[in-house]
């Protein structure tokens, strides 16, 4: 999947919270913070119901924020989830390159699972 950029994402969230929130200051005619922070609990889900818009056009603008809202906060989860899990593969490969295939030489290292060799039968051992 593509990444995009953080800024666009974090601008996006930004400009949807504040129409949100202007919105619903105007339509409802709740306080700056009772709009702010309705437009927050239904962008990311948790939905506490202490605010319900009580007019239509507030209904209406309240579903439309559902749906564009938490499409642009399932974007900005999935996009901060992206860059953790590019971030955890480069580390992985600075540790592996890090830790060394190789000792220089172009010559690989045994896996550290790798068995020793089998001892034959015909082979003089250690305990005589």
């Amino acid at each position: 999947m593509k990444q995009i950029s953080p800024y666009t994402v974090i601008a996006t969230l930004i400009v949807i919270v504040i129409s949100a929130t202007v919105f619903f200051r105007h339509v409802e005619g709740w306080s700056w913070l009772d709009s702010y922070f309705f437009t927050v609990v239904t962008i990311s889900t948790v939905g506490y119901g202490s605010l319900v818009p009580v007019t239509a056009i507030g209904k209406i603008g309240a579903t439309i924020l559902i749906f564009f809202g938490l499409g642009v906060f399932a974007v900005a989860i999935q996009q901060f989830a992206l860059y953790n899990m590019l971030k955890h593969k480069e580390h992985a490969e600075w540790l592996i390159a890090r830790l060394g295939h190789n000792n220089g030489t172009g010559e690989a290292h045994p896996a550290a699972n790798q068995d020793d060799q089998p001892v034959s039968d015909n082979a003089p051992t250690s305990r005589s």
